[in-house]
């Protein structure tokens, strides 16, 4: 069910709706290029690695921004942080070797997972956050899963870069749903 309920939801659900996509579209691409380097950490893997976060940094700021009308922006600024220091993290881990990377992402995934699902659930009037909600909590438990692995014999990023996948349909399905909100239904 989609509610509107406050001047400026449609306005913002539109905003939330094509940035949406655009996650969709990069998570995707981004994925498929970072399988390629999942063996081992070259350049371009620890490029891939370190850009992905940035853009997670730069989708909350654009949020931000769409959503101010809409309610406070204080967990998305907090998120601009965590990415930010997920970047520069992976840099710095990839200097040590993929089990450090994974620590890192796991860490970040738990925390950026987190925000998301309260983001979402702060949202929940807008309509279309369900899939926020459930994805934030697949990342908490996917972040686990990275630091969990990251003790494995001969750990691999495969797991790591699968993980933009879900999140992709999920920001593909939000989006779809924010469809209504965003024509004021």
């Amino acid at each position: 069910m989609t509610t509107v309920a406050a001047p400026g939801i449609s306005t913002t659900a539109a905003a939330l709706r094509r940035l949406y996509l655009v996650r969709f579209a990069f998570a995707i691409v981004w994925a498929l290029v970072a399988f390629t380097t999942a063996e081992h950490l070259g350049p371009l893997a620890v490029t891939l690695l370190v850009l992905y976060p940035l853009f997670d940094v730069a989708a909350a700021v654009v949020d931000a921004r769409a959503s101010r009308t809409t309610g406070s922006p204080a967990l998305l600024y907090a998120n601009v942080t965590v990415s930010l220091l997920a970047a520069v993290g992976l840099a710095v881990a990839s200097t040590s070797g993929i089990p450090a990377v994974l620590r890192v992402w796991g860490a970040w995934a738990i925390v950026a997972g987190l925000i998301q699902l309260l983001v979402g659930a702060t949202r929940r009037r807008m309509g279309g956050q369900w899939p926020m909600i459930i994805s934030g909590g697949i990342s908490v438990l996917a972040g686990g899963a990275f630091i969990a692995g990251a003790a494995a014999d001969n750990p691999t990023l495969t797991n790591a870069i699968g993980y933009a996948i879900p999140g992709a349909i999920f920001f593909l399905i939000s989006a779809l749903r924010l469809g209504r909100a965003a024509k004021g239904d």
